[in-house]
């Protein structure tokens, strides 16, 4: 821009968040001396609507064209401040924000002056870059309304159904001979008892019968190139492979269960069985001749290996006994517990109906675990028991272990074909737990089901359902804005060294028939590493230029 800088500064007190712990009218009176502040303020909440209003009003009023609010996060409210500055008239990009709650006033609660010091420094060093920003224009990329579903189970299933339905044409890609996933080998699903395949069976005659959704059963996902909106795939079924463009793509590979070799004595000792084995005999009707029974929880989960809770591996534990004591009201069924996790008031409620039915809780020491040896008649449990302070030997019929859910296998390579992330503990992990739950931080890619991570099959429904919708927004706009800040190539600079190719994550990077680098927008993150990597300094990022950013630092250090 070539008229001189006139910034607005707005200074959030956020209630008390930020205006308990430093002195906010200070703040709004040193930002009104800094060099192109032409207007400053303090707002009880900016992010309000009125907050928002007076930005618009201001920006009239004083012919502002930068504006720097200093608050909270740009990661949660950055895109609320923008789309005031476009309501008001100007470019989104001129807008910049000084993160003063987090970075700030919720570090230094105890000290007000230091606080209010440091919180001037962050807007001198916003207002030292917004005199620099230039506006950007957001690349538009057309959107093919194709969707594909990695995943026959359950979740899968019904994601697959959800796009159908919105009037999306589908590829459902299950590696298996058969949809429907573990629910195939379940009995019944708490915590009313509805048979599984009473779930399951129409769902997949609905999806075979769908006109829009393309099956493709033992088949994988082998290639993945290009961006939201222009996804290009192979499919691999057999030996023949099969390219499919789709714009959209959604992960419900669901997750395995341990298989517990050698731990108390499965596969050593006859009648050492695990909870998914147990619904096979209970749904099969081979457990006539059984009178005790014993389940083991944790069996191989919350450990150093696997730290994590499986979730609903009690209330499956809950919903077996029942039915072992409905079926027989002889039957002695002992559960061996660690922590009862039955979440939820209706699963709570399992726990008192099985407590109703004579069904027996002993709670273990996880430094003291039961131990199963072969008897006579079968295996023998002997378990510590704190709370009565003595140990108790069972001569069991049946032991069932609850054993917990694990990743995929194949999760590690398909998050290196859709660049997106596992966490720690190999499950698919999205951009964000509370405001992004469902989406990958790669946009197009979407995540639900036990590939996210252990979760029951109502979970498991309603996150499909929940993908499947977010899915469908960019495929109904047809078209899509994406994000201007990405790299930019000096192509006069650049020696086609691909150094940027080797290191760009997402692959935005490619060589031009010159062979230098270019960058596809619509794919590019402006993460950095290849403008930080250019032994050439060939590349710079809009928003975040190389002058942009020396005036920051340069402003941090001015009166330090």
């Amino acid at each position: 821009m070539s008229e001189e800088p006139r910034v607005g500064v707005f200074v959030c007190h956020c209630g008390i968040n930020i205006g308990g712990y430093l002195d906010v009218p200070d703040v709004v009176k040193y930002a009104g001396t800094l060099p192109g502040v032409a207007y400053a303020e303090a707002n009880l909440y900016t992010c309000s609507s009125d907050g928002l209003q007076k930005i618009k009003e201001a920006i009239k009023k004083h012919s502002l064209n930068r504006v720097v609010v200093a608050s909270c996060t740009p990661r949660t409210h950055e895109p609320l401040f923008q789309g005031a500055c476009e309501e008001a008239g100007l470019n989104k990009y001129l807008f910049e924000m000084a993160n003063i709650r987090d970075q700030c006033s919720w570090v230094h609660m105890h000290e007000r002056d230091k606080a209010t010091q440091k919180a001037k420094d962050l807007v001198r060093m916003a207002v030292a870059k917004a005199r620099l920003l230039t506006p950007e224009e957001e690349p538009e990329i057309d959107i093919h309304p194709v969707g594909m579903v990695i995943g026959g189970g359950v979740s899968g299933l019904t994601a697959a159904l959800s796009l159908a339905d919105q009037g999306f044409k589908v590829h459902l890609v299950e590696r298996e001979s058969k949809l429907g996933g573990y629910l195939n080998k379940l009995d019944r699903l708490f915590p009313d008892n509805t048979r599984a395949e009473d779930v399951v069976g129409p769902l997949i005659e609905r999806v075979t019968e769908a006109p829009d959704i393309t099956v493709h059963l033992n088949s994988a996902v082998t290639d993945v190139k290009g961006f939201i909106g222009n996804f290009d795939t192979e499919v691999a079924t057999g030996d023949e492979t099969q390219p499919l463009n789709v714009g959209t793509i959604i992960v419900a590979t669901g997750a395995d269960y341990l298989r517990p070799e050698g731990l108390y004595g499965y596969g050593e000792v006859d009648g050492v069985v695990t909870q998914l084995e147990l619904e096979q005999l209970i749904k099969e009707g081979k457990l006539g001749k059984a009178r005790t029974m014993v389940m083991i929880q944790c069996a191989g989960a919350r450990i150093e290996e696997r730290p994590y809770c499986s979730r609903v591996c009690c209330s499956e534990a809950m919903k077996n006994a029942m039915l072992l004591v409905d079926e027989d009201p002889k039957r002695e069924v002992y559960i061996l517990y660690r922590d009862l996790q039955t979440y939820g008031l209706e699963y709570s409620g399992l726990e008192w109906d099985a407590k109703r039915k004579g069904v027996k809780l002993v709670k273990y020491d996880a430094e003291r675990p039961p131990t199963v040896t072969k008897g006579e008649r079968g295996p023998v449990v002997n378990v510590f028991s704190p709370l009565l302070g003595e140990e108790l030997t069972i001569e069991a019929d049946v032991v069932a272990l609850s054993v917990p859910m694990v990743p995929n296998p194949d999760n590690k390579r398909l998050s290196q074909l859709l660049k997106v992330p596992l966490n720690q503990d190999g499950f698919f992990l999205e951009a964000h737990v509370k405001l992004r739950p469902l989406d990958f931080a790669t946009d197009g890619v979407y995540i639900c089901g036990t590939a996210h991570s252990p979760k029951e099959v109502a979970e498991s429904l309603a996150q499909a359902r929940g993908a499947a919708s977010r899915a469908g927004i960019p495929m109904a706009k047809g078209r899509l804005r994406t994000a201007a800040i990405t790299s930019v190539v000096d192509q006069e600079k650049c020696s086609g060294c691909g150094t940027c190719i080797e290191l760009c994550a997402y692959n935005a990077i490619t060589k031009n028939e010159k062979k230098l680098a270019q960058v596809t927008s619509a794919v590019c993150k402006g993460c950095g590493v290849c403008g930080a990597s250019c032994p050439e300094r060939a590349i710079t990022m809009r928003h975040f230029t190389n002058e942009e950013l020396e005036a920051q630092g340069l402003a941090a250090l001015r009166e330090a």
